[in-house]
């Protein structure tokens, strides 16, 4: 596979030149006109924070985007998926309410906000994809919907894939409720039986009978449940979760598969900022001291070539005292491998991810930085 243009700028300002004119350049010289934008739905998949959480992008961000979108003739609006678990952005009222209480009201970013999967997370078009672990993508209608898609992503830290990048922004982000569960699980759910108070919306929701009610409580026969992930979004108690059984390797590979699904037979383009770069996702309603100072903003057609750069240019820099990877190495904890993300979260495997994308065709870990 021939090796991939990444185009990259650091955060250094003038008088002349803000950090959202030059988010623009750097767009521009990625290439970023070459796409055909004219009267095109556009997709901008970014994530809007948790609420609480303040590493996520800016808004003004966002608006750069839209608005180079709109210059070209083409029709933006941002978007993402309702989350799989508890927390401010389960549903799209929440999810919405969210977004716009961090900043991402169509007055602030100049164009409209739309949940992809829906109001409960099920509205989903299901993407063959015949791959090793997923033969068919769940991923939120409204992103498939679009004729152009790009990625906007914060580059940091997290828990289970090493860090967040373009891929799992893209992969993760934009799967269904069902497709989140299908990429952390096996997809079958189980319920929480202290909080289940036996009201059955779930057995009614379900055409499979999966859900039974034995003594006031449900319980999910897997050998009924196909994984369609409907219960979770109508039990009112919040009483079904999903079994995260799967290793961070397998996790990382159906994150490959879900990015190829969205990615696949349109334009795309990728963008990510190495900025306030938390040790763990901004799926928190917090975020802990930076892992590391911030180093820049890049661009690219290619998002496997696009989180390699972002990974080596995180690792050439120096840890920030007081974070959770500088309290790990002062631990003299035995690592597998020396690199930040590892040494973050020793239990990850941010490579896994990578290798497995360049192998299904999604873009090429082989790049040429291209300084501006």
């Amino acid at each position: 596979m021939e090796t991939s243009k990444v185009y990259f700028t650091d955060f250094k300002t003038s008088m002349y030149e803000n950090l959202l004119k030059k988010l623009h350049r750097l767009m521009k010289q990625a290439g970023f006109e070459s796409i055909d934008f004219e009267d095109k739905f556009t997709a901008i998949k970014m994530h809007f924070g948790e609420y609480g959480n303040l590493a996520f992008l800016r808004p003004n961000y966002a608006k750069v985007v839209a608005d180079y979108v709109k210059e070209l003739s083409g029709r933006p609006f941002l978007t993402d998926c309702n989350t799989l678990y508890v927390g401010s952005r389960k549903n799209a009222l929440d999810h919405i309410d969210t977004a716009y209480m961090n900043g991402f009201s169509p007055m602030q970013v100049g164009c409209n906000v739309i949940i992809a999967d829906g109001l409960k997370g099920t509205n989903e078009t299901l993407v063959p994809v015949n791959g090793e672990y997923v033969k068919e993508a769940k991923i939120g209608s409204a992103v498939m919907d679009a004729d152009v898609f790009i990625s906007l992503t914060h580059f940091k830290g997290h828990e289970e894939a090493g860090f967040g990048g373009a891929i799992k922004n893209i992969g993760m982000g934009c799967g269904s409720r069902a497709g989140k569960m299908e990429q952390h699980c096996d997809g079958k759910p189980q319920v929480k039986q202290k909080k289940c108070i036996g009201c059955g919306s779930c057995g009614r929701i379900c055409a499979h009978g999966a859900p039974i009610i034995t003594d006031g409580k449900a319980h999910i026969d897997h050998d009924r449940c196909v994984g369609c992930g409907r219960c979770l979004a109508v039990c009112p108690k919040d009483a079904i979760v999903p079994c995260y059984s799967d290793s961070v390797q397998l996790l990382n590979y159906k994150m490959a598969e879900y990015a190829y699904a969205v990615c696949k037979d349109r334009p795309c383009f990728h963008i990510s900022l190495i900025c306030d770069v938390s040790p763990n996702c901004d799926c928190r309603s917090e975020n802990d001291i930076p892992i590391i100072p911030n180093v820049g903003m890049l661009a690219s057609f290619d998002p496997v070539a696009l989180d390699q750069a972002c990974a080596d240019l995180c690792n050439k820099q120096p840890v920030m005292q007081g974070s959770v990877l500088a309290e790990n190495i002062a631990k003299g904890l035995e690592f597998e491998k020396h690199e930040h993300f590892h040494m973050t979260h020793p239990d990850t495997d941010w490579e896994s991810c990578l290798h497995h994308a360049e192998e299904i065709g999604l873009g090429t870990r082989s790049y040429e930085l291209v300084k501006i």
